[in-house]
């Protein structure tokens, strides 16, 4: 980050510790008769061989009343002896004494402070040039003179260093033992208040950075989360957190993450933080940084070490110490040694686990217990997390889900999900962004009419992408119709971006915003090329060779930084090998289908061999027509595990449309696609027929549908479910994916969801299955159902929360190997399931142990187990389940399987 000046604005720190009065009150003052004073002296001999304590230590009300009842200040002669054996205050309150002192001090320094501290110097502070103020007024001073770049003393003119440099009446004087490294200290309190004070949105543009205190809108961040989300692409973990939040539990703020609920016994050491690209977990680790710096929350932390998993990549190979990594990163800590460390309490954040490329092995792992001993760093990572390192320190890793996994169950106190805004948090970010109430009212009102940009402001990216875009088309000439599809919304989003490049560039004259020019036009298709061919591999960073394997010279990269921006570790000079990423990973996903359907329409048909797996004796394979590229392409992505072309093939049936074209006509070419090739691609959706298919990945088929603007199917199921005779009416199977999607998406949770009252095909019933995650019974009898069925099914058990209480599977050939997947749901926590019916499933005493072993994991909840007609079951295949029943441990009181 660069080097910022002064706080605009913020609040100066919080109490110190440690108590003191100023040094020049007389002797008679700091050595009157009476018991010891509570603090030490700076040169007592009480105070040697002593480690420096940085953590606040509890003192009782009887302690603190027999100190207020000394005669004298309560700190002693820098020469007194009293202080010998006596151990320090480290309570920082006042007392009835200690605020007839303050306002002695006041008058000291003849300062005139407000009348409300006329009498009491109330939570006092002082400037660096020693004027004692009351913090309320201070900060109401430097609050009014922020505008004016202001930040003297009010009494002197002299200009302070900085305000998180205040010091308090307790920090004033004697208080500190070790002088030097409490210099130290406030100097790294200072740097990562720099650091952390002002933020970017999107870009890496200096003239873009705000300050975060301005612009922070509060996350909604809940305890635990849904252990399935991994399955999905993060749009569709969007949608089902939308679901979610009126139904979860209070959100956790940032700054309490290291604080245990009232039903926590144990103290929570590591934390780990999942969320989807771009939510705002990074910015969520600044904010929690800065009001530490600030000296506002967390004070019982001494020492914040702030380490991206994309810097830890650039010493992946080399060999450090946990102490020189230290020093390497935060220079300012150079003089912490590692004795300082030990009776230290640290905290080590680490951001970006899904960007790390160290191999984190935490079964082989060499055991280091010394800050000294050098290794990997990997190594010094996973003794740290497992607490062989440091084992006070604290942790908190953030990630997105896909990565979370490298962090086992095992080393982690809490998990935490970062879900973005809430529909009550996006309005707040629009306003507080634009002083212009009448605009941001404008904002958020387009915003609620698409569902789908509704749910993609969730990410604060997202928020800021949506603002860039209305700002300019509802403040310039160039208005034309808002964008409703999210294509729509990043093809604007693209051509704003190029036009304030030609701006701040002062290229030429003014253009229209669909033209561009050769030299633009080139650099997006590399950046569409590098974003397409990395989009398959999973990578979201890039260096600098990945650049250059485009064609892409790093200036033409850098002066596109709203699309793709250049991060530098600044801080740490020694490294300035620079790292690359999109904004967010939605515009590499866009960019990626940009670059395709540029290919596809200028015949570049090799470029896309390998995508598309094409055979040359394939007779599709000559054929250029715009259906079968986007068969073949959607095709490629039901087939994904995880989805993660899904938002790809969405942009990539959002360009078919004219519209589309004709904004971004500077880069696809002259493209026409006939209206009957787009009826064409429509009908193809519609019609479109996966059996082996996982339900989830077919919804995807629906949102295509939505990106061409063909309504017909929403609307249709909006029309059935307002229907009184709903059993007469005869669904299509992508009908059925559009009810699932809404079912599953509605506030109010279904009391029962029965497929065989529905009338479709049973391919039809089979994608109604994702609808179990919002209904409270459900039944999914002689449906047919596979292993990706009973996925679906188990991570509805896993949500959190889960409704579900009933579930009858039966009359369906599950096998065994289907129930060890529902098992895995049983087990989860989040399982409330009270009735699981199994009726003629073809079950064996692997299925019975399988059972047994997920009631064990979580016995809290299972009534009735019914296992009838499972002929290949003998008495001793349900021993274990029959013990469990007899077992007052288990809540199980009905087993029938005769």
């Amino acid at each position: 980050m660069d080097q910022c000046e002064d706080r605009e604005e913020g609040v100066p720190p919080s109490k110190s510790t440690l108590c003191g009065e100023h040094e020049s009150q007389t002797k008679a003052q700091r050595n009157p008769p009476g018991p010891p004073p509570s603090s030490v002296s700076c040169k007592s001999d009480a105070s040697k061989d002593e480690p420096f304590n940085f953590k606040v230590q509890p003192v009782s009300a009887a302690e603190r009343g027999q100190r207020s009842q000394s005669a004298g200040s309560s700190c002693p002669s820098v020469r007194s002896d009293w202080s010998k054996g006596q151990n320090p205050d480290f309570s920082g309150e006042p007392g009835p004494t200690r605020e007839r002192k303050m306002s002695g001090v006041c008058e000291e320094k003849q300062l005139s402070c407000c009348a409300l501290c006329q009498d009491v110097l109330k939570d006092p502070v002082s400037t660096s040039c020693g004027h004692w103020f009351c913090r309320q007024c201070i900060s109401s001073y430097w609050d009014q003179s922020a505008s004016s770049g202001d930040s003297s003393c009010p009494q002197c003119g002299e200009r302070s260093r900085s305000r998180a440099g205040l010091q308090t009446a307790s920090q004033s004087s004697c208080v500190q033992t070790d002088v030097g490294l409490q210099e130290v200290l406030d100097e790294h309190k200072i740097s990562l208040r720099r650091r952390c004070e002002r933020v970017t949105e999107g870009s890496d543009e200096t003239g873009s950075r705000s300050l975060l205190n301005r612009i922070y809108t509060e996350l909604y961040i809940t305890e635990g989360h849904s252990e399935e989300v991994h399955t999905q692409h993060e749009v569709r973990q969007l949608e089902t957190a939308s679901q979610m939040d009126a139904l979860h539990d209070a959100p956790i703020r940032c700054q309490d993450i290291f604080k245990a609920l009232p039903d926590q016994q144990r103290p929570i050491r590591v934390v780990l933080t999942n969320g989807v690209a771009g939510v705002g977990k990074t910015f969520s680790v600044q904010k929690f940084t800065l009001d530490w710096a600030e000296g506002l929350e967390n004070q019982h932390v001494s020492v914040v070490v702030l380490l991206s998993f994309r810097e830890l990549n650039l010493i992946r190979d080399e060999q450090y110490s946990l102490l020189e990594l230290l020093h390497v990163f935060h220079p300012t800590l150079q003089k912490v040694t590692a004795e300082k460390l030990a009776v230290s309490q640290l905290l080590f954040i680490f951001d970006g686990l899904d960007e790390s490329r160290l191999s984190l092995d935490f079964t082989n792992r060499k055991l280091l217990s010394d800050v000294t001993q050098k290794s990997s760093v990997s190594q010094l990572l996973t003794n740290l997390i497992q607490g062989n390192l440091l084992p006070s320190a604290l942790i908190w890793i953030t990630s997105r889900p896909t990565a979370a996994n490298q962090i086992p169950p095992t080393c982690v106190d809490r998990l935490t999900e970062a879900r973005g805004f809430t529909d009550a948090q996006k309005e707040e970010y629009f306003r507080r962004r634009f002083s212009d109430e009448e605009l941001s009212s404008r904002i958020i009102s387009h915003m609620k009419t698409s569902r789908s940009l509704h749910i993609m402001c969730r990410i604060p990216v997202f928020c800021w992408i949506t603002a860039t875009v209305l700002e300019h088309m509802l403040t310039t000439e160039q208005r034309g119709e808002l964008p409703k599809t999210l294509t729509d919304m990043y093809s604007h989003f693209l051509l704003v971006q190029t036009k304030r490049k030609k701006n701040k560039y002062h290229e030429g004259h003014e253009t229209s915003p669909q033209e561009l020019t050769e030299a633009d036009r080139e650099v997006l298709l590399k950046l569409g090329r590098l974003a397409f061919e990395h989009l398959e591999k999973g990578n979201i960073m890039f260096y600098q060779e990945d650049l250059e394997q485009c064609g892409l010279d790093v200036t033409e990269a850098s002066v596109y930084s709203g699309v793709c921006t250049e991060i530098f570790k600044r801080e740490c000079v020694i490294f300035q090998k620079p790292v690359y990423c999109f904004v967010h990973l939605s515009i590499q996903e866009f960019l990626g289908a940009v670059y395709m359907f540029h290919c596809h329409s200028n015949g570049k048909m090799e470029v896309l061999k390998d995508f598309l797996e094409n055979n040359p004796d394939d007779p599709y394979y000559y054929i250029s027509f715009s259906d079968d590229l986007l068969r073949r392409t959607i095709n490629k992505s039901l087939q994904s595990k995880n989805g993660h072309l899904d938002l790809f093939v969405r942009f990539l049936h959002g360009l078919c449309l004219e519209s589309n074209q004709r904004l971004l006509r500077g880069l696809l070419g002259q493209t026409e696609i006939s209206a009957g090739t787009i009826q064409r691609v429509i009908n193809n959706l519609k019609e479109m027929n996966s059996d082996k298919t996982s339900p989830d990945r077919r919804i995807n088929i629906f949102h295509c549908l939505m990106e061409m603007n063909d309504l017909s199917v929403h609307q249709e199921i909006q029309e059935f479910l307002k229907s009184e005779n709903r059993s007469e009416k005869e669904l299509s199977e992508i009908q059925c994916s559009a009810l699932a999607f809404m079912l599953q998406m509605s506030e109010e949770v279904l009391d029962e969801l029965d497929l065989q009252k529905y009338n479709t095909s049973w391919q039809g019933r089979l994608r109604l299955i994702p609808a179990v995650r919002n209904c409270r019974k459900a039944r999914l009898t002689e449906c047919w159902l596979s292993e990706s069925h009973c996925e679906v099914v188990a991570s509805a058990l896993k949500s959190n929360p889960s409704h579900m209480t009933e579930l009858d599977m039966s009359w369906n050939e599950l096998q065994d190997s289907a129930v060890k997947l529902l098992c895995a749901g049983l087990e989860s926590p989040n399982c409330r399931l009270e009735t699981l019916r199994l009726m003629r499933c073809g079950l064996s005493k692997i299925s019975c142990d399988y059972l047994a072993a997920a009631l064990k994991s979580n016995p809290s909840h299972l009534r009735q187990l019914d296992l009838r007609g499972n002929y290949k079951l003998k008495d001793p295949d349900v021993k274990q389940l029959w013990d469990l029943r007899e077992s007052p441990a288990y809540r199980l009181e009905t087993l029938r399987w005769r």
